[in-house]
C-alpha cells in the first residue's frame, strides 16, 4: 500500500483536497506545484514554473495548467478544475478522479464511464522540461483526448489581466506548437510523443481566482490566455507523453527520457524517504555552482538558510558530495565578502552577522557525520579564517567586546532570523548582545580550538581562541542567565529582554555550550514547558506579552504574528540535541515520539514535506511557504542522530 495515496472520497471533497498541495522540482530552479486535485490555489502554482537568468533569476509561470478532455461518442468530459469569480468551480473534473498516488511520481487515475485514464508527471533533471504521460487503461469505444493549455508568461508573484500586448502567433514544430507571448520571455515549446491536431481557438479565461491568496489578503484574481487545443486519438493500453519546455526536443526521446527519470526516483514509502525526496528538491545546480533554495514556492537562496539546512539536506541523506559542492559555493561567496570582493548575486544575506557563525556550525556537523579528521583536512582553514576575521573586528556588524562576547546593531534593519518588519522597521528590534549569536560564537571558538589540535600552523591561534572562549563563557552566563532559570533573548545596554523565545534552545543545543549540564536542564525545562509543540518550538511563549499564535489575516497581521507565537520546526533539531545532552540515552525515546508530529504532516498541506511554520496553538495548522529547507533539514538531521544512538 502506498504511503501517499488518496482515494476518491477525499479527492472529490474540495474542502479536503484543495488544502493538500504537491511540489516537484528539477534541481535547476524549475518547479511544478498545484493542489493534488489539479486546481491552482496560489498565484505561484503552475505546471511549468522556471527561473529566467536574464530577469534576475526570478521564477516565472510559463504554463499554468493543461486541461484534459475525454471525448467518446462526440460527448466531451473535461477533467480540468479552476475557481472563477464568486467562488465558482468549473469544469469540475475532480468528480472523475478515482485515486491520487504520489509514491514514485504523481499519478492521478480518472474514470469517465467505461474509460479509465491515468496521468503521471515527472520533471527532466537535465533541463527545464516537464513530461506528462497519459495511459488509456480501459475503454469500450473509440476515445479522443483534447488538451487545452492555459498560458501565463508572468512572474510567479504577480498576476496578469487581459491585454492587447500579447503576441498570439504560434509556430508549428515537431508534433506540437511553440509560443512566446511577450518580449523578453523565452519560447515555450509544447509537444507530444506522436502527432496531434492543433486547433487554433484563442480565448481569454477571465476571473480565475486563487483561494490561498484570497485567504492571505493579497490580490488573487487574474485572466489567462488559452490559444486553442490539441486533439489526439488514443487506443486502449496506449500511452501518450506531453512535453513542455524551453527548447524543442525529439518526440521519439520522450519515452526513454520519462523512464530514466522515473527509475531515478526514491519511492516515498516511509517518513524518511519522503523527507529525503523533499531535501533534494531544494538543490539548485548550474554549470559551476550548487545552491540550496530556502523554500517553495517563493523562497530565495539565502546564506543563513543555506548553512543551517546544509547538514540535514546532504549528510543526513548520505550525500556528502553535495555538501562539498554547496559548501564550496557558499564559502566562495562568504570569502568574497570577507575579502571585500564581488559578491555572488544569487546568494542573499551574505553580510548578516550570524552567517559566518552558522557556516562554522555547518562544518562542525560535517565533522560529526564523517569524522573530524576529514573536517580538519578539508575545512580547518575556513574555520580559522572566519574566527580570526571576527576576532579582528572584520565584520562591520559583529564586533568583539572585551568581555569575550560579540555585539551587533539592529536599529533599522533586522539582523537575526527573527526578521519581521513593518513599514521597513524591525518588529522585534533585537540589538546589542543576542543570545544565539554569542552561543554560536563560543561554540565556534571551541570548535576551532579542538579541530586544530595537533596542527602546528595554528598553535598561536589556538591559544588566542581558548583565551577568548574562557572570557566568553562566564560573560555569557552573567549576561544572559536570569534568576528565573532561562536566558534573556538579547541584552542591549541596561535593557534585558524578558521575552521567552526559542533562541535559548540554540544556546543549549550546541556541542560547546557556555552553560553546564545543570544550567542547560533549567533552560530546557522552560523551553519544554512554554515553547514546545508537536510542530517545533513556538517563537514566543504564551505567557509573554504580544503572543500571537495564529499566522492569519492581512499581510500586516501575519507579519506581526510571524515571530510572536507560531512554531518553527527547524528548532526541534536544537531542542533534540539539548535534550539528549541533558538526559542521555534515556531521552532518545522521548525525541523519537516528538517526531511523530512531523510524520503526520507527510499527508497534510504540501504532501511529503514540511511547511514553513505552524500555528502556536492547536490544531497547529501549517502556514507560510509550503516546503521549507531548514525544517526538512533539521528533522532529517535529528532522525539520523537518533538512528546513530540506537545503533
Amino acid at each position: 500500500m502506498s504511503y501517499l495515496k488518496f482515494d476518491k472520497n477525499l479527492m472529490i471533497n474540495l474542502e479536503q483536497s484543495l488544502s493538500k498541495e504537491m511540489l516537484r522540482t528539477n534541481q535547476a530552479g524549475a518547479y511544478h506545484c498545484s493542489s493534488i486535485v489539479g486546481c491552482n490555489t496560489r498565484k505561484q502554482h503552475g505546471l511549468l514554473v522556471i527561473p529566467i537568468p536574464e530577469m534576475d533569476n526570478k521564477s516565472f509561470v510559463m504554463l499554468s495548467s493543461l486541461d484534459e478532455t475525454v471525448i467518446q461518442h462526440g460527448a466531451p468530459f473535461n477533467l480540468g478544475l479552476h475557481r472563477y469569480s464568486g467562488g465558482v468551480y468549473s469544469p469540475n473534473g475532480h468528480k472523475y478522479i478515482r485515486e491520487y498516488d504520489c509514491e514514485s511520481v504523481p499519478r492521478t487515475t480518472y474514470r469517465v464511464g467505461g474509460v479509465i485514464l491515468t496521468k503521471e508527471m515527472v520533471f527532466s533533471s537535465e533541463e527545464n522540461r516537464i513530461l506528462i504521460r497519459y495511459t488509456l487503461v480501459d475503454a469500450h469505444s473509440d476515445t479522443t483526448l483534447q488538451f487545452r493549455p492555459f498560458l501565463a508568461f508572468r512572474e510567479a508573484n504577480e498576476l496578469v489581466v487581459q491585454n492587447d500586448k500579447l503576441n498570439p502567433h504560434y509556430t508549428e514544430i515537431n508534433n506540437g506548437v511553440s509560443f512566446c507571448l511577450y518580449p523578453g520571455f523565452p519560447t515555450l515549446y509544447m509537444q507530444f510523443s506522436r502527432k496531434p491536431v492543433w486547433v487554433q481557438n484563442p480565448n481569454w479565461y477571465n476571473g480565475i481566482e486563487y483561494v490561498k491568496d484570497l485567504e492571505r489578503g493579497i490580490p488573487y484574481t487574474e485572466d489567462q490566455w488559452v490559444p486553442g487545443y490539441f486533439e489526439i486519438p488514443i487506443k486502449k493500453g496506449e500511452s501518450i507523453i506531453f512535453s513542455a519546455g524551453l527548447s524543442e526536443s525529439s518526440p521519439r526521446s520522450f519515452g526513454k527520457m520519462y523512464e530514466i527519470e522515473v527509475a531515478s526516483r526514491t519511492k516515498r514509502t516511509s517518513f524518511y524517504n519522503c523527507l529525503k525526496n523533499s531535501a533534494k528538491q531544494f538543490y539548485i545546480k548550474d554549470k559551476e555552482n550548487e545552491y540550496i533554495v530556502s523554500g517553495y514556492p517563493w523562497g530565495q537562496i539565502r546564506a543563513r538558510d543555506t548553512f543551517i539546512a546544509l547538514p540535514g539536506t546532504t549528510l543526513a541523506i548520505n550525500h556528502p558530495d553535495d555538501f562539498h559542492n554547496i559548501m564550496n559555493t557558499a564559502w566562495k561567496a562568504l570569502e568574497n565578502y570577507i575579502d571585500n570582493e564581488l559578491p555572488d548575486n544569487r546568494i542573499h544575506g551574505i553580510d548578516l552577522p550570524d552567517v559566518p557563525l552558522w557556516a562554522v556550525w555547518s562544518i562542525q556537523q560535517y565533522g560529526k557525520a564523517l569524522g573530524f579528521d576529514k573536517a580538519r583536512d578539508r575545512y580547518l582553514p575556513i574555520v580559522a579564517k572566519i574566527v580570526n576575521w571576527i576576532l579582528a573586528g572584520g565584520h562591520p556588524n559583529l564586533q568583539p567586546e572585551t568581555s569575550g562576547l560579540v555585539g551587533t546593531t539592529s536599529t533599522n534593519t533586522p539582523v537575526s532570523w527573527m526578521n519581521a518588519t513593518s513599514n521597513g522597521w524591525p518588529l522585534i528590534p533585537r540589538s546589542g548582545l543576542l543570545v544565539e549569536f554569542n552561543a554560536l560564537w563560543y561554540n565556534a571558538l571551541m570548535f576551532a580550538y579542538n579541530l586544530s589540535e595537533g596542527v602546528a600552523d595554528y598553535e598561536h591561534d589556538r591559544e588566542n581562541w581558548l583565551i577568548v572562549a574562557q572570557q566568553s563563557k562566564p560573560s555569557f552566563i552573567h549576561t544572559f542567565l536570569n534568576d528565573y532559570g532561562y536566558l534573556y533573548d538579547y541584552v542591549n545596554g541596561n535593557h534585558a529582554d524578558l521575552s521567552v523565545r526559542p533562541n535559548m534552545a540554540i544556546a543549549i543545543g550546541l556541542d560547546y555550550s557556555p552553560l553546564d549540564r545543570r544550567q542547560r536542564k533549567g533552560v530546557l525545562d522552560v523551553v519544554t514547558r512554554e515553547l514546545l509543540t508537536p510542530k517545533g518550538l513556538r517563537t514566543l511563549s504564551p505567557k509573554s506579552y504580544g503572543y500571537r499564535p495564529f499566522y492569519l489575516g492581512s499581510p500586516e497581521e501575519r507579519e506581526r504574528a510571524y515571530h510572536n507565537g507560531p512554531s518553527r520546526p527547524w528548532l526541534i533539531g536544537m531542542y533534540a540535541d539539548a535534550y539528549i545532552k541533558v538526559f542521555g540515552m534515556s531521552g532518545v525515546s522521548y525525541i523519537d515520539r516528538m517526531l511523530i508530529g512531523f510524520e503526520d504532516e507527510m499527508s497534510q498541506n504540501c504532501i511529503g514535506t514540511i511547511s514553513q511554520l505552524y500555528d502556536g496553538n492547536p490544531p497547529f495548522t501549517g502556514r507560510g511557504a509550503i516546503s521549507q529547507a531548514t525544517n526538512v533539514a533539521e528533522v532529517l538531521r535529528t532522525l539520523r542522530n537518533l538512528k546513530k544512538l540506537n545503533a
